[in-house]
């Protein structure tokens, strides 16, 4: 059964995705691997194991995390309403981005917090959530596994995921968990990559990405565009 999620991802033609996309080996645009970038640092036979997890879903922001489809919905029918929901929404500056550790993980994340998209994503939980069916038991577990807060464990029973509203942080993955030596070190050749295409991030788009089975990558189905008039960067 497919899956989908509601992403940011940058443009394919964007330096910010050309980097995101290179460090993960894989590009979610078109679904094939690509070469890991020329940095020494990636130059290493277990290169690719670095970002091995975020690889299956490709360089994107979440805005609504992975659901299958409620019964009723289909495919055709989520397309229709986001068509909608996207074309009444203005595109978001989000200012620039740092190379930054989150947890025992490395991500872009804004340098400076960010409400519009936090109120961006929330929306986005909210109407599109008729469309997600119930999680599964074995996917309520594996989230369980992690240490999770009250009010996390309410919003993963309410919406299927509990990094959202208050505890939503806007932050597009580039490595898999790592032990602190190597974080550090790709911490510092992703630091030295970024720091080419540094530059302020338009959230001008938004797309869904489809998952034809959970052993598959995830793949941008639709791009849509964002309504109204972008602000100034």
């Amino acid at each position: 059964m497919s899956r989908y999620a509601i992403y940011f991802v940058p443009q394919p033609d964007s330096a910010l995705y050309r980097f995101g996309s290179s460090v993960l080996g894989y590009d979610g645009s078109t679904g094939v691997e690509i070469p890991l970038p020329s940095h020494p640092y990636f130059q290493s036979e277990a290169a690719r194991d670095i970002s091995a997890e975020p690889r299956r879903y490709g360089f994107h922001a979440t805005l609504k995390a992975p659901f299958s489809l409620t019964s009723g919905q289909s495919e055709a029918s989520l397309f229709r309403h986001a068509e909608s929901v996207f074309s009444d929404v203005a595109p978001v500056r989000l200012g620039r981005l740092e190379v930054a550790q989150l947890g025992s993980f490395v991500a872009l994340r804004p340098i400076i917090a960010n409400e519009a998209v936090n109120e961006l994503a929330g929306h986005y939980v909210t109407v599109f959530e008729p469309f997600r069916a119930p999680i599964s038991d074995a996917d309520r577990q594996r989230r369980r596994a992690a240490p999770l807060t009250e009010r996390q464990i309410a919003h993963l029973d309410r919406w299927g995921y509990p990094y959202v509203f208050e505890d939503f942080r806007f932050h597009m993955t580039l490595t898999g968990s790592l032990p602190e030596r190597d974080r550090q070190l790709a911490l510092a050749a992703l630091r030295d990559l970024y720091a080419a295409i540094d530059q302020p991030v338009l959230i001008e788009s938004v797309c869904i990405a489809r998952q034809e089975e959970r052993s598959a990558r995830f793949v941008v189905a639709e791009r849509f565009p964002l309504g109204g008039c972008a602000p100034a960067m």
